[in-house]
């Protein structure tokens, strides 16, 4: 019976059985005590108080797990906005931070509402794995931070140890056997314990426990989450932005909110649809990207600094088997009770064991596959893996995004452009007409081959051009069409146009009555865009 009701959807929440609602909340637990040495790590990162970063991956992680598009999908402080904000909280403050988050969010509203996330299908399979591949590397380096001398200093160089980015001496002798002895410790029960002891408790959780066990238990001398900072507070409380309303602050704001609502998006967006293929199930991209934005709102006046979808995290629930909200919001309630009444016992987890999960999830998430595919696929392909991984890494996931889908629409612009070509015949009905049957799209890149085809000086009296096997795809595919056609003109050729879709009839201005109706003519449109809402087809003019 009870099995039966928790199969039954409440309030839009399809609630899993109870040996799955198990799993997830087990699952929660396991990414909340991973959750809490990024949180604190980033806070550092972007120059706040370590409870700035709890705070905001308690509400930012709540909210999009309540209303996301990606259920199951871990959302927090992130080092890609992080690494943003450190200019903005040191020539400004804090304050403007919370402002800055506010409006970041509500930018990632007006996307959601506007449904642009439908953009990300321009991201081609290249760059994500690229992304997938950067990511993982740069989640590699963070946890290297941890194998150096603890540096107590708040400064730039205390930041970059605790981040793991360098700025500290490394280890050396008995510590550094301990530290590696304790990492490899958990990544072996990660591995084999599933398997070999048991499945009710996830894998990563098992080896957290085991590791915080051994290391209490023989009261071993090694680093812990406490020694990153007291992760001790109480409920966040509504804030409003000390700044002043006026033009000035939203210059300062304004620049900083766009890139941050950028950064959180696409690393959004991408997690969502790399959780989509691991599950083999899909998300709303618009529906993500208000939740998103939702949040952020929320964490800025609660004071919070801000996040989007940690992949690191994402992967930990996957791993562990959390399919459902439920997983996501136990992770976020988790977090709030480590904050207000377990933050003594979370302080003394060993960082040893949590590196270990981390590097568990860097050989998960890292696409071995693309090592293989590298010499099968086009040099292109392969160049837009390699470069994006490099520049995820080098600078920040939203520039290699964006860097690898430039890349990729221009390979694919000029092979789009090599394939424009045409057959000629004569007129069944009467030989002395020439018919141009073209193939290949029309557009700015297939201009230069369009006109290559034609001969206006040599051809007979009347031609006819063909589109049925074509298609215009842009303005400069117009102009083409209309220049050629002033060309006969001026050669005292008749041109006859067909099977040219209705947009172009409409918007071909000189050429226009050369057209020949058919009732084959095609009905895509000039510029077209797929409309989400509606689920069909409309054309920009």
């Amino acid at each position: 019976m009870f099995d039966r009701l928790l199969g039954q959807s409440i309030d839009g929440f399809a609630v899993p059985s109870s040996a799955q609602l198990r799993i997830d909340i087990l699952s929660g637990l396991t990414v909340a005590l991973a959750l809490v040495p990024e949180a604190v790590a980033f806070a550092f990162v972007a120059g706040v108080h370590p409870l700035v970063g709890l705070y905001a991956a308690f509400i930012v992680g709540l909210i999009t797990a309540l209303i996301g598009g990606r259920p199951g999908m871990i959302s927090g402080a992130t080092g890609a906005l992080a690494v943003v904000m450190v200019s903005l909280v040191a020539q400004h403050g804090v304050e403007y931070l919370f402002a800055t988050v506010v409006l970041m969010g509500l930018i990632q509203i007006i996307v959601g509402a506007m449904h642009w996330g439908k953009f990300m299908r321009l991201v081609p399979h290249p760059v994500m794995l690229g992304f997938v591949n950067g990511l993982a590397i740069v989640i590699f380096l963070a946890q290297l931070g941890q194998f150096q001398i603890a540096n107590d200093a708040p400064g730039a160089e205390g930041i970059a140890a605790a981040h793991g980015i360098g700025g500290g001496e490394w280890l050396t002798g008995m510590p550094l056997v301990m530290m590696l002895g304790l990492t490899l410790l958990t990544m072996a029960v990660i591995q084999f314990a599933p398997r070999a002891i048991t499945r009710i408790i996830p894998g990563p959780l098992l080896g957290i426990l085991v590791v915080s066990a051994i290391v209490i238990g023989f009261n071993l001398d090694v680093r812990t989450v406490g020694d990153l900072a007291s992760i001790e507070g109480g409920l966040p409380t509504f804030h409003i932005p000390m700044v002043p309303l006026t033009w000035e602050t939203l210059t300062i704001i304004a620049p900083y909110a766009g890139i941050l609502a950028a950064i959180g998006l696409i690393e959004s967006l991408l997690t969502l649809n790399l959780v989509a293929e691991m599950t083999d199930t899909r998300g709303g991209a618009s529906r993500e990207c208000i939740a998103q934005g939702t949040a952020n709102v929320v964490t800025g006046f609660f004071g919070g600094m801000g996040g989007c979808a940690m992949i690191g995290q994402s992967m930990i629930n996957v791993k562990s088997g959390g399919r459902t909200r439920w997983a996501a919001i136990s992770a976020a309630l988790f977090l709030l009770a480590f904050i207000l009444f377990a933050s003594g016992l979370i302080e003394q987890i060993p960082l040893a064991a949590l590196v270990g999960v981390m590097f568990m999830v860097v050989i998960g998430t890292f696409a071995w596959r693309s090592i293989q595919i590298m010499t099968r696929v086009p040099r292109s392909d392969a160049l837009v893996i390699l470069l994006v991984t490099i520049v995820t890494v080098m600078t920040d996931l939203a520039t290699a995004v964006v860097i690898g889908v430039i890349i990729s629409a221009l390979v694919y612009a000029w092979n789009a452009s090599t394939r424009m070509r045409a057959t000629t015949v004569n007129e069944p009905s009467d030989p002395e007409v020439k018919v141009y049957r073209l193939f290949g799209p029309l557009f700015f890149g297939s201009v230069d081959s369009f006109n290559q085809l034609f001969d206006p000086k040599s051809d007979p009296e009347t031609v006819v051009i063909d589109f049925m096997d074509s298609r215009v795809v842009d303005h400069s595919g117009l102009q083409a069409i209309e220049a050629l056609a002033e060309k006969y003109r001026q050669n005292g050729t008749v041109l006859k146009l067909r099977h040219l879709s209705q947009d172009c009839k409409q918007l071909l201005t000189r050429a226009g009555q050369l057209i020949e109706p058919d009732k084959d003519d095609p009905s895509y449109g000039v510029a077209v865009d797929y409309d989400l809402r509606l689920g069909r087809l409309g054309s920009g003019h």
